[in-house]
């Protein structure tokens, strides 16, 4: 072979390789730069929504990255673009170490000057994923569903710009800041020094510092806007100090209204601050839920709304509907706070409506209403068959329409519900609970909050280890209802749901197969769940239900095997079960989804180890991609398309290789 081809050859060997080790840092690189940014927690208030988005979308790019740096295949524009993605990463993380370093004052200010540095950050990670050719890239379709959605993400972003901007905090500030004082500025600083945190010595102290710290980055010469800043604060400890002179570091009670003893006395206790309105920070008499979950006077969210706001007053969240919901639960634990403490409980007002529009009268006929307190208390009852026939009842509701899911939902069902799930010894109101979750989970609004507010999750998962059959089927199709929502995907995979999944999968009846399946199939979509899942032993048990047509589970295996080929330890436990001649048979003979879900496996594990493509070749595999990449369903197309071109790429490599002297060979591996 004339010596100038064989360093041809050589050079074209190495540089590959060099691209693939430039590959393999760079993705690592990312990952720990993301982890890093991920890491930075302590996001002052005004901005903590742009910069939980912002981290949040930052840590959905991990999955794919971890492919990437895994995947065998590189090429010079995947270094490039992975360049350019890491050049966009060093601003974002200096803007989320700025922002949770510098004055929560300051940020309200010169909010507009902030959010223009969000987006500019925004549009620069936006370019920058722009660029990656996920054309060329051999990852799974799900994680490139995920980046597009990262994308579609960071696109709106940076078109919404300020939307979610605390005006009436601005307002207070600036009002504050210009020395513009009035009648109202203590209630101006009550409203700041809640809205901002600064409750405690600790919070002020931190202010002060970063107000300090940045005066010394401006060079001594902070001029007069700092001068001013420091002016706001000092009025909000001067204020917070004469609230609360025993100040210490425990966030601070400001003084209002308390209720009065029976003697007619005021009464030294002050009501705990869940009891209070957020709005009047009184003691609430009637109290009602607005669809952002948070809790107000009735009279008091009815002025809010009146008055034009959209946003709920504590979380700026935008509400949904002006309806609002009785929280019966509150109420009653007021009245016993009120009848332990000697204090004449609040009245319930004769107008009160158990759910309406807070400017309207209700819709819904009290009986209902009435009849939802009376299960809730039936649900606290020691009686055990007060328990079974309440939750009973409610799982009945729950599954009529979403009117009751949301008025269930609304009056505090879920925390008892839950609570039942552990504690209840008695199997049919164990199975009665869950299903009641899952019919209340039904309705988008109560997934966040039965998974985040009521914590959920692991008296699920306790049901899917110990119930009854049906209340482990209903306890996994819980939890695939729940995991919808990308975030409780995380959260259900760290609670332990995966192995007892599993088990459901190997052992169940048909129903609770299928409930498992669907479960498992949602939940190993996120990456992270992949390796818990192949370490569950979920791989030895999909390959036996894939031998077992009449198991009905055929379809179901295969699409989960599929997703967990992608995954490093996937490839390794699946390439271990001699999957070939299988997957080989069913893009020979399966359904149309079946062939592209044994493709996609194929393509990962050939991808990972070349001898998987010579036995698929020995087995006839190339006929059979030719036509299914001609007549194939789209992603069948894409999948046959992939692993010829691996074939190709595979040919042309020993091609090259048989072109060498033995000692050539040897000496590139």
């Amino acid at each position: 072979m004339p010596e100038s081809n064989l360093l041809t050859k050589n050079n074209h060997y190495y540089t590959k390789k060099m691209a693939k080790s430039e590959k393999h840092k760079l993705a690592q690189t990312l990952i720990d730069s993301i982890n890093e940014i991920a890491s930075i927690s302590d996001h002052h208030t005004p901005m903590k929504k742009h910069c939980g988005n912002l981290s949040r979308r930052l840590k959905l790019l991990i999955p794919m990255l971890e492919e990437i740096r895994e995947n065998q295949e590189s090429s010079s524009e995947v270094v490039k673009a992975l360049l350019s993605l890491k050049e966009s990463l060093l601003p974002a993380k200096d803007l989320l170490s700025f922002v949770s370093q510098v004055s929560k004052i300051y940020l309200v200010l010169e909010r507009d000057q902030v959010m223009v540095k969000f987006q500019k950050v925004t549009a620069l990670l936006e370019q920058a994923l722009s660029r990656i050719p996920y054309e060329n890239l051999e990852i799974s379709d799900e994680l490139k569903e995920q980046v597009e959605l990262v994308l579609v993400q960071l696109r709106r972003a940076i078109g919404k710009g300020g939307d979610v901007y605390d005006d009436e905090l601005y307002r207070d500030l600036l009002s504050l800041y210009s020395d513009r004082g009035s009648v109202t500025e203590s209630d101006m600083l009550r409203r700041v020094a809640e809205k901002l945190q600064l409750m405690t010595i600790t919070d002020l102290t931190q202010e002060s510092l970063a107000l300090l710290d940045m005066v010394s980055s401006s060079g001594g010469d902070p001029g007069e806007s700092f001068e001013k800043m420091s002016m706001v604060l000092k009025k909000i400890k001067d204020f917070v100090q004469t609230n609360n002179p025993n100040l210490d570091d425990a966030p601070m009670r400001l003084k209002s209204p308390l209720p009065k003893s029976q003697d007619g006395d005021q009464d030294m206790k002050v009501p705990p601050e869940d009891f209070r309105c957020p709005i009047s920070l009184e003691l609430m008499t009637d109290p009602v839920i607005v669809s952002s979950g948070q809790t107000y006077e009735r009279e008091c969210i009815k002025k809010w709304l009146e008055g034009g706001h959209l946003t709920c007053p504590k979380t700026q969240e935008t509400l949904t509907s002006d309806t609002v919901t009785p929280n019966y639960v509150l109420r009653s634990l007021i009245a016993q706070w009120c009848e332990s403490n000697g204090i004449e409980p609040p009245k319930r007002p004769n107008n009160s409506q158990p759910s309406s529009k807070a400017s309207s009268s209700s819709s819904t006929p009290d009986d209902e209403h009435n009849k939802i307190e009376e299960l809730l208390l039936k649900l606290t009852s020691q009686h055990p068959e007060d328990q079974r026939s309440a939750t009973g009842e409610i799982r009945l509701l729950a599954k009529q329409n979403n009117h009751n899911r949301v008025a269930i939902a609304a009056s505090g069902a879920i925390p008892l519900l839950v609570n039942l799930l552990t504690i209840s010894n008695d199997s049919r109101t164990q199975e009665h609970a869950v299903t009641s979750i899952l019919n209340l989970s039904i309705c988008q609004e109560n997934k966040g909050r039965i998974v985040y507010s009521c914590g959920a999750v692991p008296g699920i998962v306790h049901v899917l280890q110990k119930g009854s059959m049906e209340a482990r089927e209903n306890a996994a199709a819980t939890l695939f209802s729940l995991s919808v929502i990308d975030e409780n995907k995380v959260t259900i995979g760290a609670a332990g749901a995966i192995p007892p999944l599993v088990t459901l999968l190997s052992e169940g009846s048909q129903r609770g197969k299928k409930d498992a399946a669907t479960a498992l199939f949602n939940l190993c979509i996120f990456q992270g769940n992949k390796g818990k899942a192949v370490r569950a032993g979920l791989v030895p048990v999909l390959m036996r239900l894939l031998t077992e047509p009449e198991s009905g589970m055929v379809d179901e295996a295969l699409a989960i095997l599929a997703i967990l080929s992608s995954h490093p330890d996937g490839k390794t436990v699946v390439g271990a079960a001699d999957p070939v001649p299988v997957m080989v048979d069913f893009i020979r003979s399966g359904s149309p989804r079946n062939k592209e879900n044994a493709a996609a496996v194929l393509v990962h594990l050939c991808s990972w180890n070349q001898q998987h493509l010579i036995e698929a070749q020995k087995l006839g595999i190339m006929s059979l991609l030719i036509e299914m990449a001609e007549h194939g369903t789209d992603r069948g197309k894409r999948k046959a398309a992939q692993l010829l071109n691996q074939f190709s790429r595979f040919n042309d490599q020993q091609k090259q290789q048989s072109g060498l002297g033995v000692e050539d060979q040897i000496s590139l591996i």
